[in-house]
């Protein structure tokens, strides 16, 4: 092989560009071993986009799984990790590099390390009450949280306060990480757009639709989506949103039940199970998911429309306050169907039919559009 075929080759797979590979047809021996060279010098995360791995995976047939399992996500999860490795010794992949997903307890560390005493006076961890609410909650209310423990609650309330900075990276990175997780797409997306109102923003920037539960009703959708099982939980219920008749908007559905998570904290309704827990976060974080697992399961089998979603939140919020426990049980149960592969939130529905309208289009009316007449300010943050 000549100076110059031997330069052409190398080019060539360094830039991907490789016409045809077809069975049984090998390229021709690299005597030299330039191949090996080039491919040494390409990273992991390029070769899963390099075009001789592509044509070797194609799925020739155009065949697709008919169903995900939790093994399967698994594995999706441990191949998207190898994004963060290279071959070069010493390299480390940026943590602001766009297109790396982020985990939750990544994205939580970013607000326990920065400062956010502005949005901290904002907060108010508990309803005051006074005359006979104060006396009937005193008497027969539940436990006051565990002062270890009010730090990490004020925590919560903090991020719920913060908005979406689209100029962060970190907040990027958690919207990039909801949206392919939640449609499947192993490429970034626009912070603003129409993609946006296909997952349920009314909008086509998500930060509008946060109001009263801030960053942390993009945290909890991170959390949701970030669990192999809790995933497929997040999936059904997106299914459920675009059925052609009960459709509903999926993120700002998810949004409303940040807010009723919200609520419970600071009139103290999950205190007993956080003490006994010794943890805030992850009671928080399970009762969102409970809570929308219900709301879910009340939309399939009462055949509710968007005509009702300020009362179906209202009667979701009082339930939920008042039996949390119940509701935690329920979603420990389903994750356990969920890991034998038993359970299914929608069973043998069928949620397609004609095309369900952007969320814009649709008339949703959220809990804080619910007018309320308690003087413990109910809707408050």
């Amino acid at each position: 092989m000549n100076e110059n075929s031997h330069s052409f080759h190398e080019k060539e797979l360094r830039d991907g560009q490789v016409g045809s590979v077809s069975a049984g047809c090998a390229p021709p021996p690299d005597k030299d071993g330039s191949a090996v060279l080039a491919f040494r010098e390409v990273s992991i995360s390029e070769l899963k986009n390099h075009s001789v791995l592509q044509a070797l995976t194609a799925e020739a047939n155009g065949w697709e799984p008919g169903v995900v399992s939790t093994e399967v996500l698994q594995a999706q999860e441990e191949w998207e990790a190898v994004d963060s490795i290279h071959l070069e010794t010493g390299s480390r992949a940026s943590m602001d590099q766009p297109g790396q997903l982020i985990s939750f307890s990544e994205a939580l560390q970013h607000f326990q390390t920065v400062d956010l005493s502005s949005f901290k006076k904002r907060i108010q961890p508990t309803i005051r009450r006074t005359g006979l609410a104060a006396l009937r909650h005193c008497l027969f209310g539940p436990p006051k949280l565990h002062q270890g423990l009010r730090e990490e609650r004020d925590l919560v309330l903090t991020i719920a306060q913060c908005g979406l900075d689209s100029q962060d990276p970190m907040h990027g990175r958690v919207l990039q990480t909801i949206y392919k997780k939640l449609t499947g797409s192993k490429f970034d997306c626009a912070l603003h757009g129409d993609h946006w109102e296909d997952l349920g923003f009314q909008g086509t920037n998500p930060a509008t639709d946060l109001r009263g539960a801030g960053f942390l009703a993009l945290l909890h959708l991170l959390y949701l989506v970030m669990d192999s099982k809790t995933l497929l939980m997040a999936r059904e219920i997106l299914r459920l949103s675009r059925h052609h008749i009960q459709q509903f908007p999926f993120c700002l559905m998810s949004v409303n039940i940040t807010r009723i998570a919200i609520q419970a904290l600071r009139e103290e309704c999950l205190s007993r199970e956080c003490n006994r827990q010794q943890k805030v976060i992850p009671v928080v974080n399970s009762f969102y998911a409970a809570t929308f697992l219900r709301l879910a399961h009340v939309w399939r089998t009462q055949h509710k429309t968007i005509s009702d979603s300020g009362f179906v939140l209202k009667d979701l919020e009082a339930s939920a306050k008042k039996s949390p426990k119940r509701l935690l049980k329920t979603l420990e149960i389903y994750l356990a169907g969920v890991s034998k592969g038993q359970a299914s939130l929608l069973g043998t529905q069928k949620c397609s039919g004609p095309q369900a309208p952007h969320s814009k289009d649709l008339t949703f009316t959220g809990v804080c559009d619910l007018s309320s007449h308690s003087s413990e300010g109910t809707w408050l943050i």
